[in-house]
């Protein structure tokens, strides 16, 4: 019944329909965003894989205790007002 799923009428009958519905002017901004796309991860997994040594397997990396870091941090600055709200003014001057 079924011996071969992919016959070639079937492919010019999904490339017409895709043609009908999406128009010959708008496939060609496809394609080249689909390429952009494409470059894009291609390099992100080769940029993944350099940064992983070959030489450790995964689960060793799981498997040991996570380090613990601490973080200094800054103090706040005095020279600007806090965020969020201005600083109170006063309308009259201040007699000693």
């Amino acid at each position: 019944m079924l011996r071969n799923g992919l016959e070639p009428w079937h492919l010019i009958v999904v490339l017409a329909v895709i043609v009908l519905l999406f128009g010959s002017k708008k496939l060609p901004e496809a394609a080249r965003g689909l390429g952009k796309s494409l470059r894009i991860l291609k390099a992100e997994t080769r940029a993944l894989h350099e940064d992983t040594p070959p030489d450790t397997p995964a689960e060793s990396t799981h498997a040991a205790a996570p380090e613990t870091t601490t973080q200094a941090i800054p103090p706040p600055r005095t020279d600007a007002p806090p965020t969020g709200r201005a600083a109170p003014t006063t309308s009259h001057p201040s007699t000693p």
